[in-house]
C-alpha cells in the first residue's frame, strides 16, 4: 500500500511539472533561432526535433533553427565565443543553456564535495553575469534562458557510479538562471526538474530507465524528444491538434472541421467519399535509435510523456456508420475500423501508412540530413574555440594552424578525432559548399511540406 501511494505521488508530482506555467513566445515567420549550449546541444537532437514540429505543423512559417553548441562548454567558454560563434549567426531568437559542465564531476564522490559544489556554482554565476551584461546590449534579440537537462543520479546503470548531489548543484545554477531571466524580462524554461520527475516516475517499475543516456549526462533520442516536447509545451502547443474532422455519414453532412477543409462529401452505394485538405501534417516519430551510443528511439517518447495525446492528433470522426469500413486515402487502403470506432474518432497521426504521414517522413529524413551536415560546422567550431583560440590562431585557417595542431593531436584524442574534418573545413569554399547543401535541403523541405488535397473514401466491407 505504501509503495502504491509513493508511486501515485511521483506520478502527480511529475505531471505537476508539465502543468506549471512556462510561457515561451512561439517562433514567427523569418525567425533565426539559435540554441547555445554544451555537448547536449552540440551533438543533440532536441532543436532539430523542435524545428521538425514547425516544419510539419506550420508549413507556411519558414524559420531557421541553428545549433550553436560546443562540447565541454561552461558559461565561461560560452561567453568567450558569443561574438564569433553566436551573434555572427544573426539570431532574432536566442536560447541559452549551460550547467552540466559548470557543476563539475568526479569531486562529488570525494572529500570536500560541498565546498567544491559551492566553488563551481559561484564560478558559473560569475561567468554568467558577463553573458548577462552582453545580452543586455542585444535589445532586438528575443531571449530565453533554459535550465539544463539533469544529471541522473538515481538510475541503476551497470558500471556507472553516480556523482552524488551533482544535480543539486545544477539546480542551484537553474535557480540563478531563472532569477536573471525574471529580472531582465527574458523568458525561462526549466528542463531539469520535469525530466528528473519523469525519470523517477518510470524508475519505480524500471530502475534502469533514464532519459539522460548511459553516462547519466547525454540524453538518448527519447530524452531529446522529451526536451523538445517540454519546450513546445512551454510555447503553448499542448492541445493544439494537427487537424480534426467530424462527419455525419447518414446525412452526408460535415459537422465540424479544425485546421482543414472537407469538400465534395457524398454518399456512395457502399460508403462515403470526400476531398480532404489538411493545413498541417502529422509529426513523424523516428523508430530507429540513431547516433553513436544511442539505445532508445525518438518514438519511445510516448512511454514517457503524452506527446501523441497533446500534440499529435489528426482525428477523423465519422458517425452514422454500421458495420466495418475500409479507409482509403488517395486510393491506398489504410485500415479497417468498425462504425463504433469511427464514431469515437481515428487518430490518423499514429498511422505511418497514410500519404500525409509519408509526406511528413520525407521531411523528417531531409531534416536529419541537414542536421548531419550542421554537425560538421560544430566540430569545426570546437577546434576553433577549444584549441585555436587559446593559441591566438582563431580562424587563422592556414598552414601554420595545421602545423600547430599537429603538435598536439597525439596527446589530445578529441583534437585527433577532428583533425581530418578541420583539414577540409579550414577552406572557405568547403564550408560554403556545406552551407549550400543545408540551404538546398531546407528549401526542398519548405517546398514539399505544403498541404495536399487527399481523396478519402470509407467503403463498407
Amino acid at each position: 500500500m505504501k509503495k502504491r501511494l509513493f508511486f501515485s505521488l511521483i506520478v502527480i508530482s511529475s505531471f505537476c511539472f508539465f502543468c506549471q506555467s512556462q510561457t515561451i513566445t512561439p517562433f514567427k515567420k523569418g525567425d533565426r533561432v539559435v540554441f547555445v549550449g554544451n555537448s547536449i546541444t552540440d551533438g543533440g537532437l532536441y532543436h532539430s526535433y523542435i524545428w521538425l514540429y514547425y516544419m510539419t505543423r506550420f508549413p507556411e512559417v519558414n524559420i531557421t533553427v541553428i545549433n550553436a553548441g560546443i562540447g565541454g562548454d561552461t558559461a565561461a567558454e560560452i561567453y568567450k565565443r558569443i561574438d564569433g560563434d553566436v551573434l555572427d549567426k544573426k539570431p532574432t531568437y536566442l536560447i541559452t543553456t549551460f550547467g552540466m559542465n559548470d557543476s563539475g564531476y568526479f569531486e562529488y564522490n570525494g572529500e570536500g564535495a560541498e565546498e567544491f559544489a559551492d566553488r563551481k556554482v559561484q564560478a558559473s554565476y560569475d561567468a554568467y553575469k558577463m553573458i548577462e551584461e552582453r545580452y543586455k546590449k542585444l535589445p532586438g534579440v528575443h531571449q530565453v534562458i533554459m535550465g539544463s537537462s539533469p544529471y541522473d543520479e538515481t538510475a541503476i546503470i551497470e558500471g556507472n557510479t553516480p556523482f552524488k548531489n551533482k544535480n543539486k548543484a545544477m539546480l542551484r545554477i537553474v535557480d540563478f538562471q531563472e532569477k536573471s531571466a525574471k529580472a531582465n524580462g527574458w523568458e525561462f524554461i526549466d528542463l531539469n526538474k520535469p525530466m528528473t520527475a519523469i525519470n523517477e516516475r518510470i524508475q519505480v517499475t524500471d530502475p534502469t530507465f533514464t532519459l539522460c543516456g548511459s553516462d547519466r549526462i547525454h540524453p538518448d533520442n527519447i530524452g531529446h524528444m522529451v526536451m523538445a516536447y517540454l519546450f513546445l509545451k512551454g510555447q503553448g502547443f499542448a492541445g493544439k491538434e494537427v487537424v480534426s474532422t467530424d462527419i455525419d455519414a447518414s446525412k452526408a453532412q460535415v459537422i465540424s472541421t479544425s485546421n482543414c477543409t472537407v469538400t465534395g462529401l457524398k454518399k456512395e452505394a457502399d460508403g462515403i467519399s470526400f476531398d480532404y485538405l489538411a493545413n498541417a501534417l502529422p509529426y513523424p516519430l523516428d523508430t530507429i535509435a540513431r547516433g553513436w551510443g544511442m539505445h532508445r528511439s525518438q518514438s519511445e517518447v510516448t512511454q514517457a510523456v503524452p506527446f501523441t495525446e497533446e500534440m499529435n492528433q489528426e482525428i477523423l470522426k465519422v458517425t452514422g456508420l454500421k458495420g466495418n469500413y475500409k479507409l482509403l486515402i488517395d486510393n491506398e487502403e489504410i485500415g479497417t475500423w468498425s462504425g463504433e470506432e469511427y464514431a469515437k474518432g481515428i487518430n490518423l497521426a499514429t498511422l505511418s501508412n497514410t500519404p500525409q504521414y509519408q509526406q511528413a517522413l520525407k521531411i523528417m529524413h531531409l531534416n536529419a540530413e541537414r542536421w548531419e551536415i550542421e554537425r560538421r560546422f560544430r566540430d569545426y567550431a570546437w577546434v576553433q574555440f577549444n584549441f585555436f583560440q587559446g593559441k591566438d590562431l582563431l580562424f587563422a585557417n592556414n598552414r601554420e594552424a595545421i602545423n600547430v595542431m599537429d603538435q598536439f593531436v597525439q596527446e589530445d584524442g578529441w583534437l585527433r578525432a577532428k583533425r581530418d574534418l578541420y583539414s577540409k573545413a579550414m577552406f572557405p569554399e568547403v564550408r560554403e559548399a556545406w552551407q549550400k547543401e543545408m540551404d538546398l535541403l531546407v528549401s526542398i523541405i519548405y517546398d514539399i511540406n505544403k498541404p495536399v488535397t487527399r481523396k478519402v473514401s470509407l467503403i463498407r466491407k
